[in-house]
């Protein structure tokens, strides 16, 4: 019987430890590195499990407290690297990120304003709460795949799978009430008397009607995709406005109005 051929991997491993019989055959011994290796790596793992075994029992909270300090290190390794990914740099090391849609957020209010309060990338996109941040990047895995296989590497590949993309980002962020949005804006808190008119009017609408920031704001940070269809978005708000019996001139300031006193059907 061939030791390469009809042999498990772990029967080749215990063979190349000494440990068993191949088949029913002696074991064999084999020659060179391998073998000081594989001894080698027996000898410190029996060395390091009887260590920490005699070390618990002879001082037991010297024992707890060495698990304690390992599970801290491994913890806090973990945040570490959590965090890691959840900066601007990060996301920004991606070619895709820094030359397309970073780009087009640069030029916008979140990016830089006269408070110089600003919305970084992760701000909008990861959520704060460690729990649901963990789901984030757990999905985020799907993307990683898609950056390996090339999916949108040029630009050409990235505008023809924007809609869906964005589509994805704003059916996360319905799904979640804009959660990442109300983490600066919350709508109980803003002070509607010092807003526009047609900002207060559009804010009460939305509450009324159960919306969520990111039904009305979007492209707000990122331009639109060009297959996105506003003609359609804004013939589906002006039916509802028209319900609600809102003036036009709430939107179209300067439009022709009719005579004092007069309506128009």
């Amino acid at each position: 019987m061939s030791l390469d051929e009809d042999s498990s991997a772990a029967e080749r491993w215990d063979c190349v430890r000494g440990t068993r019989e191949i088949g029913g055959r002696p074991r064999r011994t084999p020659r060179g590195g391998l073998r000081r290796i594989g001894e080698r790596f027996d000898a410190f793992r029996e060395s390091l499990t009887g260590l920490v075994i005699r070390t618990a029992l002879r001082w037991p909270l010297l024992g707890l407290a060495g698990a304690v300090l390992a599970g801290v290190a491994l913890w806090g390794g973990f945040n570490w690297s959590l965090e890691l990914t959840n900066t601007e740099v990060f996301c920004t090391s991606c070619h895709v990120m820094r030359d397309y849609v970073y780009r087009e957020y640069r030029k916008t209010g979140h990016y830089t304003n006269k408070t110089g309060v600003r919305a970084t990338c992760p701000d909008c996109h990861v959520p704060k709460e460690w729990v649901f941040k963990v789901v984030r990047k757990v999905k985020a895995t799907n993307e990683l795949y898609h950056w390996l296989i090339g999916s949108i590497d040029t630009r050409e590949k990235f505008e023809a799978r924007r809609l869906t993309l964005a589509r994805h980002v704003w059916k996360d962020m319905k799904d979640t009430d804009s959660r990442e949005c109300r983490n600066c804006h919350g709508i109980a808190f803003m002070k509607l008397s010092d807003q526009s008119a047609r900002a207060r009017t559009m804010h009460a609408l939305g509450k009324k009607w159960g919306q969520t920031c990111i039904d009305c704001h979007k492209g707000v940070a990122h331009r639109l995709p060009r297959s996105f269809d506003k003609e359609a978005e804004t013939d589906a708000l002006h039916e509802r406005l028209e319900k609600e019996k809102i003036a036009c001139k709430l939107c179209h300031e300067g439009m022709t109005q009719p005579p004092a006193g007069e309506g128009w059907n």
